[in-house]
């Protein structure tokens, strides 16, 4: 008890203290003076509410229940006499600082709210506890504790403040469409649960607000419309409470949750001679219980949620809301830039520049045009100067970017979700991100076990909307095996910008990741310096375009371990100074051209003693055979819409003595690659090889069985490929082939039927190819994946195989593959 006293006394003392400063604060520091009033005027409604806490101090005889935020108060005190130091030429400062104010503010918020409802279940039957509206986050609550009801099980309790769907804060522009197309799935029959998903900033609290006032929305669920906001740390009890006294229901006190879920579905099951709509706004991951919980078997009962998170389990009930397209962002632009009834003087085309470095997103198109909103035009043209020279909104906009930055809150530093992120930076603006070049980075840079590892991070990434993944073609089956090609990651211009902002705090010579874009000779600052520190950036990320002059100059990058070099060109020459990069340990070269690019200095590459990966896309190949290519660490080779005629033809070395430790090779798209040269089958402790979508291929050398470690062949959509060589019947490791789209493959190789540990067989697409009889021996095979046409002939030989299963392939229309080429 001595020690709730104590704590009441120093949380009410410091309290009063921090609301002072800041108060005291918001006079002085005029550059954070919008965040200091807003905390002040949170701050002013919650001291009475601290002078409660001290006078039922019952209510916190733990210690620890004030300890926490007595913390959070002297850390607030601290932060804002740092903010009254700030003058107004270290600009450079106001982010990192208007990012600490919010999260104050967040932290405060969040604590009063969790003090309130633990006192609440706690104590209810021995104070009564009142508490005045706050503005942002604390309901008011206001309990009376009722009579026992006889049974000894609980008493009744009311609560204030119902379940009304607030109206959307000023007018809403620019979601028709979305609005038409969230109704239809909203009035669909058969759906129950629909989840409106998209990054923070998007407008879904604000659409779902608007879906509402529809009249053929209102008409069709009249009063039973039930709002609630969740947010990150939801209280159940908290939610049954509000849902049941929205319709002025007495609301017992539940001995557990289920008797309070039990007794809402009993209360919803006599309101539902009207549909019911309950609409549970801001949900995070890791509560998608609440959801399943409050799904009742009831007629014509839907759940609308809004989620910055995607949630894999509802993927078929979800609704993506996408950036606004031109039209609909200039019309809330000039809403929010200009007076009603003012006759705007800015010309049309600065206008529209300065639009469209808002990417669609309508928080930043809100934001931007208050911001701009009576600004002289001198104003107007520093941010369009700033969009037409690439730089991002964010360096201009401290509230747009506080609010960025607190998507990333979420992210789980140990996991390295958020470095994971940050290096999605490394690609080009509007480009689709190969999900192997990112898995080759990760697995490499932070030393993960398995490529899938890599893959699961960049789900997570996906379900928290900060990615689209996009899947060319869904192939289960390859999934399963970490086979990843038809995988795409495409972002949001604002979250890349966000990454690469997050990455430019640190001095230049300390940033972890360093992302650089290049056109003529036009070169950073720091590039050019006659006295360069040593870079420690472990990766390095640099763009050209087709103006570059290659005249590199020279930069000391001695730490770096990824190398990413996006191009566009028809003629390529690789920086000098990778030569120095000794611990290098993946290269990613992509050319966005048409064509495959000449490399004139690909010698470059033979120096990278420490080289583990390397990925080519439309480079045109030498011989990997010559006596100078030598890569003794190498493991993985990716080769994409590249000219590899010459790779793999025998030369002066074998390819096993270049690349002693080289395990997986990986050829994709590669249009000149008639037949595959002898060299390849040198390597004999070759594991994994994929040959995919070169529809040139007409043969495998005879020399493939000498790969004698071989535990994958995939050679996918080759559809020249005649037939397979007998010596296959050589790879005795050999656990999965996939000759699924060979479509002139007429015959099985007799001796398939000696690969003894041939677990799986894909072959969609090969309806004309014939079954040997010898293939009865293959006693290890489990999983056969193709088409009807081909499925009866292996029910034939079920007898024989009797671990067999046969899994008929449906037909995957999807035309999301051509956007490769575009």
């Amino acid at each position: 008890m001595a020690a709730g006293l104590i704590g009441g006394a120093a949380l009410g003392a410091g309290f009063g203290e921090l609301l002072r400063v800041i108060v005291e604060a918001s006079k002085t520091a005029a550059m954070f003076r919008d965040n200091l009033e807003e905390l002040a005027s949170m701050l002013s409604p919650i001291e009475p509410v601290i002078k409660e806490i001290q006078s039922f101090n019952k209510a916190f005889d733990k210690e620890y229940e004030t300890e926490q935020l007595v913390e959070i108060v002297k850390r607030g005190k601290k932060l804002v006499t740092k903010c009254c130091k700030i003058r107004r030429w270290d600009i450079i400062k106001k982010p990192y600082y208007s990012h600490k104010l919010l999260g104050l503010k967040k932290s405060l918020e969040r604590f009063c709210q969790i003090v309130m409802q633990t006192h609440q279940a706690r104590d209810i039957k021995e104070v009564l506890f009142e508490t005045k509206e706050i503005s942002v986050g604390i309901r008011k609550l206001s309990l009376k504790e009722g009579s026992s009801n006889g049974n000894g099980i609980c008493n009744q309790v009311a609560v204030m403040g119902p379940c009304r769907v607030p109206e959307p804060r000023g007018k809403v522009l620019g979601f028709d469409e979305p609005l038409k197309e969230l109704k239809v799935k909203l009035l669909k029959d058969g759906v129950s649960v629909i989840i409106v998903s998209a990054p923070g900033g998007s407008g879904k609290t604000t659409l779902v607000k608007q879906l509402c006032q529809d009249e053929e929305v209102k008409g069709k669920y009249e009063d039973n419309i039930f709002y609630v906001s969740v947010s990150k740390t939801p209280n159940m009890e908290l939610i049954l409470q509000k849902l049941l006294q929205a319709k002025d229901y007495a609301v017992p006190e539940f001995q557990n949750e289920e008797d309070g879920l039990n007794y809402l579905e009993q209360k919803f099951r006599q309101l539902a001679i009207i549909p019911i709509l309950l609409i549970l706004d801001d949900v995070w991951p890791g509560y998608e219980f609440l959801v399943h919980n409050l799904k009742f078997e009831l007629p014509d009962y839907k759940i609308l949620v809004t989620s910055r998170f995607a949630f894999p389990r509802f993927d078929d009930c979800t609704y993506c809301l996408n950036p606004l397209n031109d039209d609909n962002a200039m019309t809330l632009f000039r809403h929010n830039a200009f007076l009603q009834n003012g006759k705007p003087c800015i010309p049309e085309d600065i206008v529209n520049k300065v639009m469209k470095s808002c990417k669609g997103l309508p928080l930043a198109l809100e934001v931007v045009g208050r911001s701009l909103c009576g600004q002289p035009v001198a104003m107007w043209l520093k941010q369009a100067k700033q969009h037409s020279k690439g730089l991002s909104i964010l360096h201009s906009n401290t509230d747009l970017l506080a609010y960025l930055q607190s998507t990333l809150d979420t992210l789980d530093d140990e996991a390295g979700i958020k470095d994971c992120y940050l290096d999605l930076g490394s690609f080009p603006e509007d480009h689709q991100t190969p999900a192997t070049a990112l898995i080759d980075m990760w697995v490499e840079q932070y030393k993960l076990d398995e490529d899938c590892d890599a893959f699961i991070k960049l789900h997570e990434l996906s379900i928290r909307n900060l990615v689209n993944l996009v899947v060319m073609r869904k192939d289960d089956a390859s999934e399963a095996d970490s086979f990843y090609n038809d995988h795409f990651v495409m972002q949001h211009d604002l979250l890349r910008e966000l990454a690469i902002y997050q990455s430019s705090f640190d001095p230049i010579e300390k940033r972890r990741r360093i992302i650089v874009e290049l056109s003529r000779n036009n070169f950073p600052n720091w590039w050019l310096e006659e006295k360069q520190q040593p870079l420690g950036a472990h990766l390095l990320s640099i763009s050209t375009d087709e103006t570059f002059s290659y005249n590199w100059g020279y930069i000391q990058a001695p730490e770096v371990e990824v190398l990413v070099l996006n191009f566009r060109a028809k003629n390529y020459v690789l920086p000098v100074f990778m030569e120095k990069m000794d611990k290098l340990k993946v290269l990613i070269a992509m050319n966005d051209s048409i064509y495959p690019a000449e490399v004139s200095n690909f010698q470059l590459l033979y120096s990278l003693s420490n080289l583990k990966r390397f990925r080519l896309e439309k480079v045109s190949v030498p011989s990997f055979s010559t006596s100078s290519f030598q890569l003794k660490n190498l493991r993985k080779i990716s080769l994409v819409m590249c000219n590899i005629s010459q790779a793999f033809e025998k030369g002066t070395n074998k390819m096993s003595d270049n690349f002693p430790n080289l395990l997986e090779i990986d050829i994709d798209y590669c249009d000149d690659l008639t037949e595959l040269g002898e060299g390849l089958c040198d390597v004999v402790q070759l594991m994994k090889l994929s040959i995919t979508n070169c529809h040139k291929l007409r043969a495998l050398p005879e020399g493939i069985g000498k790969l004698v470690n071989l535990e994958v062949l995939r050679l996918t959509s080759c559809t020249d490929l005649m037939s397979l060589p007998e010596t296959i019947g050589s790879l005795s490791q050999l656990t999965i082939l996939d000759i699924s789209d060979c479509l002139s493959i007429k015959n099985l190789p007799t001796r398939i039927s000696e690969l003894r540990n041939l677990a799986k067989l894909c072959m969609r697409g090969c309806s004309s190819c014939t079954l040997p009889s010898t293939i009865t021996k293959l006693q290890h095979l489990k999983d056969v994946i193709c088409d009807e046409e081909t499925a009866y002939q292996w029910e034939f030989l079920k007898s024989y195989l009797t671990n067999l299963k046969v899994t008929v392939h449906e037909q995957d229309i999807n035309l999301n593959w051509l956007q490769i080429f575009v």
